[in-house]
């Protein structure tokens, strides 16, 4: 699949790995781990799946899953065991062969987010569950990608709408169980703002949708299928005679005989 020049995504990719080592990233990929952790907790199987921008950004590394793979979008040499190296939207899974798959702003650093929800449905078995995290373009974050062309860390992700997410899903036929914004902290570097401030000013609004990012769990529906009847029974099958597909032997007697059948 082709990748539009305009936007450098590999560099944007690096840029937002190196951004969470910072303290504000630190913070955020704290609070995404707990959150994500707490929803993960009750669910069991035997494939998890990670999809996000690098495979150094584990979440639910201590899930109760037999086997849990990461995919990274660039090949290094230091790569360890279950990771794959692959794009977002070309994964190279089977279908239907994973239990959970979790995608840490894979949509938000992507040419074709759509096609990106489209193959972690492909490889979801039915009934299993997608965890998605994005950032909230309706929040202080958003606000600071609004109004400052810097885009570098998050800021050169696309933001896209919760509601939107959540049309996307139920076209492709998921059942949203939690939609919810968190880390409601402001898009400040230093310490002493993460702890203080504006950050706990905003504590009392927690059910306001103006967190730095939302995590949305769905379920994939399971349908029933249809079952075909078949056209053809073997009772119902009627053997033809022997001879020539034509008039009936019944209906050749009682018609006259032609020349050509009279000097036979």
């Amino acid at each position: 699949m082709s990748r539009p020049g305009s936007v450098d995504y590999p560099q944007r990719h690096a840029d937002f790995e190196h951004w969470f080592q910072t303290p504000l990233g630190r913070a955020l990929l704290a609070d995404q781990r707990c959150c994500v952790d707490h929803l993960v907790a009750p669910l069991t199987g035997a494939r998890q799946l990670h999809v996000g921008v690098s495979h150094r950004l584990p979440l639910a590394s201590g899930s109760d899953f037999s086997q849990r793979i990461t995919s990274t979008p660039h090949w290094q040499s230091d790569l360890p065991d279950g990771v794959v190296v692959c794009d977002a939207d070309e994964l190279p899974f089977p279908s239907e062969s994973m239990d959970l798959v979790i995608m840490h702003h894979s949509t938000d650093f992507s040419a074709f987010p759509h096609q990106v929800v489209r193959e972690a449905s492909r490889v979801l078995r039915g009934g299993g569950q997608l965890l998605i995290l994005g950032f909230n373009p309706i929040s202080l974050w958003g606000l600071r990608k609004f109004l400052f062309r810097h885009r570098s860390g998050p800021w050169g992700g696309r933001f896209m709408m919760r509601s939107r997410m959540e049309d996307w899903l139920s076209l492709l036929d998921f059942q949203v169980e939690s939609s919810r914004s968190h880390f409601l902290r402001p898009p400040l570097q230093r310490a002493a703002d993460l702890r203080l401030g504006l950050g706990q000013r905003l504590a009392g609004t927690r059910f306001l949708p103006i967190g730095a990012y939302y995590c949305i769990l769905a379920s994939k529906r399971v349908c029933a299928p249809i079952r075909k009847q078949r056209g053809w029974r073997r009772p119902n099958v009627v053997a033809l005679p022997a001879g020539p597909i034509g008039a009936s032997r019944g209906y050749q007697q009682g018609c006259p005989r032609t020349p050509e059948q009279e000097t036979r």
